[in-house]
């Protein structure tokens, strides 16, 4: 049976071809919008966690009670030998060294005098060690805007606008007047190599980024840091694995005696992140259930007018003595070969524009020129093991659905009534 209904398919393309079409087309949608949004969001988090939060991050208990003032003089001390422990500890995890600090910016004219001042926020990170992690994990190389990226010991990055107003240019010396991490006071000097646009006023009017090992020398923290940033090595946070690596960590490091004992958080514990990973997966189900829903009613709606287009061959069919029973189960049979054919179709081709967008993605940046450094330029889609349920299963059920009420008509009539339509 089934056999001789998918050859009548095949020859009859009249009441094959559109329903698999709309059902091919409606999963490819429904696929690769599933894709697409879990992507967006989940770079717009990404972004946030790569420049301040890190998927885990590793700091001592009074520096964590005291996180926005970033105070160096609670830092982790012996850095190194920690950074080789958690790096063994839990290899799926690429772990990475970061040190925010507050300073003045003074530009000296030709003479040694000062030309300019400004108050900055600095942040230090690895630059030079030959690893290129942290500077793409910040998208620094694609945000630099005027001279180059360090290369050497002692230089730096400004923020582009900052540059601006303190009258510098790259391949020229400014000093940097702060605290150490002993509290005293200390001058060092850089040669600004280069310049970046973070994209946010804040940042924009007085950011300094610079080596770690610079940055170490200039506030006297040899060895040391105020954070340890964690990422996965997948690229994606993940929850639960990320609560069960810091339970991990606090049980063996962590002790309430000591307030300058390591401790890990992730990031939904950083920042009020914990509401806008709950608000982004809320947001992103919402979205995502409201356009499956409206594809499940457009082949809904296919699968119904097919057989509602149909009622004069089963008029035919039942006046020559076939049962209505019979009639509607081959029209529930058809309809399952035609929605389980068009929906692999769909999820291919889904699937593939979906891979694409997530290995390549699309580069906005040319809609956010001033935004490159704390959003991304190119947003990418991310396949989930939902991803290939979130279109399969809809266009296979919507189809069914459409069909089951198309033929429940063939009970409510006649068969003159039917066959009447055959002859209209």
């Amino acid at each position: 049976m089934i056999r001789f209904l998918f050859k009548g398919l095949i020859r009859d393309r009249n009441r094959s071809l559109l329903p698999f079409l709309v059902t091919a087309i409606g999963v490819m949608l429904t696929v690769v919008f599933h894709a697409w949004i879990t992507g967006v969001i989940n770079n717009s988090i990404e972004f946030s966690a790569r420049f301040s939060s890190g998927h885990v991050k590793i700091m001592t208990q009074a520096y964590a009670d005291n996180a926005a003032q970033t105070p160096n003089d609670l830092a982790i001390i012996g850095t190194d030998t920690l950074l080789e422990a958690v790096s063994a500890a839990y290899p799926e995890m690429d772990f990475a060294s970061r040190i925010y600090f507050a300073g003045l910016i003074d530009v000296p004219d030709s003479t040694g005098e000062t030309r300019a001042q400004g108050p900055a926020i600095g942040i230090a990170i690895d630059l030079l060690s030959g690893n290129n992690e942290e500077k793409e994990r910040m998208n620094i190389p694609s945000s630099l805007r005027r001279g180059r990226l360090p290369a050497t010991g002692k230089e730096a990055l400004l923020s582009d606008e900052f540059a601006g107003k303190l009258g510098i240019s790259p391949g020229e010396t400014f000093t940097l007047v702060g605290t150490s991490m002993l509290g005293e006071l200390t001058m060092y000097n850089f040669i600004l190599s280069g310049t970046v646009d973070f994209g946010t006023t804040a940042l924009d009017r007085g950011t300094l980024i610079a080596d770690l090992s610079d940055v170490r020398e200039a506030l006297n923290m040899a060895d040391a840091a105020g954070e340890v940033l964690g990422f996965f090595k997948s690229g994606v946070y993940a929850e639960e694995e990320a609560i069960e690596i810091s339970e991990r960590f606090n049980a063996r490091y962590f002790s309430e005696d000591d307030e300058f004992s390591p401790v890990m958080k992730t990031l939904s514990m950083q920042n009020n992140m914990g509401f806008l990973v709950e608000y982004s997966g809320k947001l992103q189900n919402i979205l995502i259930a409201v356009f499956i829903l409206a594809m499940s009613l457009i082949l809904w709606n296919a699968g119904l007018l097919g057989g509602l287009r149909r009622y004069g061959e089963f008029g035919m069919r039942l006046a020559i003595g076939e049962e209505k029973s019979h009639v509607y189960k081959t029209m529930l049979l058809e309809s399952l070969i035609i929605g389980f054919f068009a929906s692999v179709t769909g999820l291919a081709f889904g699937m593939l524009i979906a891979f694409y967008l997530q290995e390549k993605g699309v580069d906005l940046g040319m809609m956010m020129k001033n935004a490159s450094i704390m959003m991304p330029r190119v947003f990418r889609a991310q396949i989930t093991p939902w991803t290939w349920v979130a279109g399969f299963i809809p266009g296979f059920l919507s189809t069914q659905i459409g069909t089951m009420l198309a033929g429940a008509g063939i009970y409510k009539r006649q068969t003159a009534q039917l066959f009447k339509e055959l002859e209209s």
